[in-house]
């Protein structure tokens, strides 16, 4: 879940293993996704320093959201 937009290509996001960690969003998503607090996204760690860095690769839908909560993918609670 994003917790903070640090502006240009940089968020805060919380994720579900514990760490927050310091995204940018891709080249390929950055002028097409609109990101906003309280989004859910996928997080892929970066290979070296994977407990504070990664790159987001997909923000859900508030549908997508639903789902994954119902079947047991994300807390409750972060819908």
């Amino acid at each position: 879940m994003v917790e903070k937009l640090l502006g240009y290509d940089r968020l805060v996001v919380r994720c579900v293993d514990g760490h927050t960690r310091l995204c940018r969003i891709r080249g390929k998503m950055k002028r097409k996704v609109w990101i906003k607090e309280g989004d859910v996204v996928l997080v892929s760690p970066w290979d070296f320093q994977s407990e504070t860095r990664g790159d987001v690769t997909w923000r859900y839908t508030h549908n997508q959201v639903d789902w994954l909560a119902k079947n047991g993918y994300i807390p409750q609670d972060w819908t």
